[in-house]
C-alpha cells in the first residue's frame, strides 16, 4: 500500500491513517489521504492499467486499503463515457459526452465513495456506520455495509424519494426519517453517534469517500486517452465528486500520466438550493447556508456543504463557474435527453444538460469544445418527479 498519512485540507495538520478519523482534530475541516506518488510512479506505469479489472479498484495503488485486504466491493466503477451525439448536435455542439454513473451498483455514483469508505472503516475496526442522506448515499451505504457485515444507520429527510427509502430498508439498514433537511439529519447523527457507537461516514467528514469519488477523474482521463476535456459540468450537493476529480488530476500530473492543462469546472445546482452559486458569484471563499432549501433533485438539496471552500477554490482555479437551474427545466430536459440518447437521467444530471445550454447562450462554452457531463444517478429513483410532470 502506498498511503502514507492524512492531511488537513485547511491547516495542513497530519493525522494517522491507521485509526478511524473524521475531521481534523485542530480545525475540524476535511482530511485528504496522501500517497507516496514517487513509489506509485515506479510501480504503476499507466500502460499497465489496460489489463486490469473493469472496476475502480484497478487504481488500487492510489486508493486506501492495505495490501492483501479484500475490498468491500459490488463491482463499482468502469462506467461508460457515452457520446451524446444527437442531443449535442440538436443544440449545435459536436463533442458532448455523458459519464453515466447510473450504471454503478445501487444505480448512482455514491457506490464509488462507499466502497472505499466502508472498506477502510471495516479494516480499522468500525462496527456501526451512520450517514445522513437525501437518497443515493443512503442506498449505497446500506448495500456496502450489508456486504461488509456491518450495521448501517441512515437518517433521511421525510420527503426522500420512496425508492431510496425502500432500497435502504430492503438491504438491511436502520432507517430514520427526519422532518427537515439533510443538515438536520447530520445534526441528529452528531448528537447520537458517541452514545450509540456509530462511525460517521458523512460527505467529507471521513477521509475515504472522496478517494473513491476521485476515480471519476482517473477513469475519465483513461477513457479519453489521457487528454482531459475542455469543460466538465458536475451536479453539486456535497461536492465530493468535484473535489475528488480535482485531487485525481493533481495526482495524475505528479505521476506523469497527464499534463498541466485542466478542464474548466462548472458546479451545477438547483435554483432552490444554490449556496455555491451564490458564493461564487459574490466572490466569497466559503458559502453561507442557503435558506429554505427546496428542490425535487434531492441530491442537490444540501444547503451547507463542509467542503464549500474546496469547491469554490477549484471553480476559481479552473476558470470555471457555477450555475443554478430551475426544477421544471431539469424535468423537461430529462425527457429531451432520454429521447435523443436513451439515457434516463437523474434530475441532477439533467440539470447539467440544461446548464450547458445556458453557458452556451452566455458565451462561456463554445460549440466546438469537448464537454463532459456527469449523470450521477438513475432517473428510476425519482419517479415522483416525472409523475408530477406527465
Amino acid at each position: 500500500m502506498f498511503l502514507t498519512n492524512l492531511r488537513c485540507t485547511s491547516c495542513g495538520l497530519f493525522h494517522d491513517w491507521k485509526r478511524l478519523q473524521n475531521l481534523c482534530t485542530a480545525c475540524h475541516k476535511p482530511l485528504f489521504a496522501e500517497y507516496d506518488l514517487a513509489a506509485v510512479e515506479r510501480a504503476l506505469p499507466r500502460e499497465k492499467l489496460s489489463g486490469r479489472e473493469k472496476s475502480l479498484w484497478r487504481y488500487r495503488e492510489v486508493l486506501p486499503l492495505p495490501d492483501g485486504v479484500e475490498p468491500v466491493s459490488l463491482g463499482e466503477g468502469g462506467t461508460p463515457l457515452l457520446r451524446a451525439k444527437r442531443w449535442g448536435e440538436s443544440i449545435g455542439f459536436s463533442n458532448v459526452w455523458i459519464k453515466d454513473e447510473s450504471q454503478n451498483p445501487t444505480q448512482s455514483f455514491k457506490a464509488r465513495g462507499m466502497t472505499t469508505a466502508v472498506s477502510m472503516a471495516k479494516e480499522l475496526g468500525a462496527k456501526k456506520l451512520a450517514v445522513p442522506s437525501a437518497g443515493n448515499a443512503g442506498g449505497a451505504l446500506a448495500a456496502y455495509a450489508a456486504r461488509a457485515g456491518l450495521e448501517a444507520h441512515i437518517f433521511m429527510p421525510a420527503d426522500t424519494p420512496a425508492a431510496n427509502v425502500i432500497e435502504c430498508r430492503e438491504t438491511g439498514a436502520h432507517v430514520t426519517l427526519i422532518d427537515g433537511l439533510i443538515t438536520d439529519c447530520g445534526a441528529e447523527i452528531a448528537r447520537r453517534k458517541e452514545a450509540d457507537g456509530w462511525f460517521d461516514v458523512s460527505t467529507l467528514k471521513e477521509p475515504y469517500r472522496v478517494e473513491g469519488k476521485k476515480t471519476l477523474g482517473y477513469e475519465l482521463a483513461e477513457q479519453s486517452d489521457w487528454q482531459l476535456p475542455d469543460v466538465i459540468l458536475y451536479p453539486t450537493g456535497g461536492g465530493t465528486g468535484l473535489i475528488g476529480m480535482w485531487k485525481a488530476f493533481e495526482e495524475m500530473e505528479t505521476l506523469g500520466w497527464i499534463g498541466k492543462r485542466r478542464p474548466r469546472m462548472y458546479s451545477v445546482q438547483a435554483a432552490g438550493c444554490a449556496p455555491i452559486v451564490r458564493a461564487f458569484e459574490a466572490g466569497e471563499e466559503t458559502a453561507v447556508e442557503f435558506p429554505n432549501a427546496q428542490t425535487r433533485a434531492s441530491g442537490l438539496r444540501v444547503p451547507k456543504a463542509i467542503g464549500d471552500f474546496l469547491m469554490l477554490s477549484i471553480l476559481g482555479d479552473s476558470h470555471g463557474g457555477a450555475i443554478a437551474i430551475e426544477d421544471e427545466e431539469m424535468v423537461r430536459v430529462t425527457r429531451e435527453v432520454g429521447a435523443a440518447e436513451g439515457v434516463f437521467l437523474a434530475p441532477e444530471g439533467a440539470a447539467c444538460f440544461a446548464a450547458l445550454k445556458q453557458l452556451y447562450s452566455l458565451g462561456k462554452v463554445a460549440a466546438d469544445e469537448r464537454v463532459v457531463i456527469f449523470n450521477t444517478g438513475s432517473g428510476i429513483k425519482y419517479l415522483e418527479c416525472f409523475e408530477e410532470a406527465s
